[in-house]
């Protein structure tokens, strides 16, 4: 399946869902109760996202500190940015989908899946992962040379 028709398909049953979703709320507890839980989702969901982020900027600030690439750190912000956007867009399906990936076992598991993906390619450096590179060089100029 393309990219397109994907995209194409979450544009289209995704709203569909929520409208649902939402008319249901609405009809068991009022407009009124379910506007009010929609906005409670959103203002809890951006402090939660906001203490999840802040946690992982400094984790990844330790691991610069430390002299290491904070990757792992990078990928759960980029989760952790998505769970915003779920989080911010009205809807009963979309918050649950934004809470759950600022439950820190949850978007770990989504940052080790992505991880996974990444392509494999040849293994540089030493075993600690740094790789030193010594060499001479001059300019053509200098050299004498065209």
């Amino acid at each position: 399946m393309s990219a397109v028709r994907l995209l194409l398909i979450l544009f289209l049953v995704v709203p569909l869902a929520e409208i649902y979703v939402l008319i249901e709320v609405g009809s068991e507890v009022g407009a009124i109760a379910t506007v009010a839980l929609v906005v409670l989702t959103a203002v809890v969901g951006a402090v939660l996202m906001r203490a999840q982020g802040l946690a992982t900027l400094l984790r990844a600030r330790a691991a610069m500190a430390k002299g290491e690439v904070p990757a792992l750190e990078m990928l759960e912000g980029a989760v952790i940015l998505i769970a915003g956007a779920l989080l911010l867009t009205p809807g009963f399906l979309t918050d649950a989908a934004g809470f759950a990936c600022l439950i820190p076992p949850v978007r770990q598991r989504f940052v080790l899946a992505a991880a996974a993906l990444r392509p494999a390619g040849p293994r540089r450096g030493g075993a600690d992962g740094r790789r030193t590179l010594e060499g001479e060089y001059r300019r053509r100029e200098e050299d004498g040379g065209g």
